[in-house]
């Protein structure tokens, strides 16, 4: 499913979500778009909440710059685009704890660079 990813620093992003990956994640994000949310960075990562409760499901501790990811613990989504500060090598990106797997940016996703916290996310379908 196409969606985009928008603030006012990075403009309007697309993004797919794939319910192959987890489905009944992906399931539940799609049943609360539009999102409307506060960016929270935690190294190169943009996380935010959402109104969405999934349990663990194929989750994978380790992404790669593009991914996104469902965080069960904080009931976040997450945008991944460079290390973490739990990243244990150079080029790993390792989220805090395991997320599921939902779908990728569309392009250069280290423009989430540009995210500062607070930011208003708007996540919606394209």
């Amino acid at each position: 499913m196409d969606i985009v990813i928008e603030s006012e620093r990075v403009g309007t992003v697309p993004a797919q979500l794939d319910p192959a990956l987890a489905p009944a994640t992906v399931e539940a994000i799609v049943r609360a778009l539009p999102i409307e949310a506060r960016a929270e960075r935690w190294g190169d990562e943009v996380y935010f909440t959402v109104a969405v409760h999934a349990e663990q499901e194929n989750a994978v501790e380790t992404v790669a710059a593009g991914d996104l990811g469902y965080w069960p613990p904080g009931r976040a989504l997450c945008v991944f685009f460079g290390p973490t500060p739990a990243s244990r090598h150079p080029g790993e990106i390792r989220p805090a704890s395991a997320v599921n797997p939902v779908g990728r940016v569309v392009g250069d996703s280290r423009i989430f660079a540009r995210v500062r916290q607070g930011d208003r996310i708007l996540v919606r379908t394209a």
